[in-house]
């Protein structure tokens, strides 16, 4: 169900995109409201910080989870000014996050020069198959570290 909520959040979203570009970041916004209170509030900033990990969606979360001093963002909504790509949708599932309300869809964003799609093609192949080189070493040593946080007694589940 879309509320008028929901039109005003993903207006400020869009907003924040299209102010984004004359800060010279992408065309991409995002925010995080819980109970009707705005938590965080992004543009990307890829270009500015040198990051590729510095997605709208991905700012506004680090955002709300450093605000709400909790990697669980249950509770919360992501308005963004576009559909997250891969990356920022695995960081949405991560945070807990239930619902996402965007406006351009990701065949929008590829019209403008953003198309993730390969992404979303080598996700779905095997690690001998994708694009990039994925090397299995050490899997004895890394399967011990799992083994010791299946029984460390002060781990926090995520």
């Amino acid at each position: 169900m879309i509320t008028d909520s929901d039109i005003k959040y993903l207006q400020m979203a869009i907003t924040i995109a299209d102010e984004n570009i004359s800060n010279g970041g992408g065309p991409f916004g995002a925010l995080i409201v819980r109970d009707g209170s705005i938590i965080s509030a992004s543009g990307n900033r890829v270009i500015q910080d040198c990051d590729p990990t510095a997605h709208a969606e991905v700012l506004a979360i680090r955002n709300a989870a450093a605000k709400l001093d909790s990697h669980e963002l249950d509770g919360c909504i992501l308005y963004s000014s576009c559909e997250p790509c891969p990356m920022c949708l695995g960081a949405i599932y991560w945070a807990g996050i239930k619902r996402v309300v965007y406006a351009a869809t990701r065949h929008d964003a590829a019209a403008a020069g953003f198309s993730d799609e390969h992404i979303y093609n080598e996700i779905s192949l095997g690690a001998d198959n994708r694009s990039v080189e994925f090397v299995n070493l050490e899997a004895e040593k890394g399967k011990e570290v799992l083994r010791r946080w299946i029984d460390f007694p002060g781990k926090i589940p995520y």
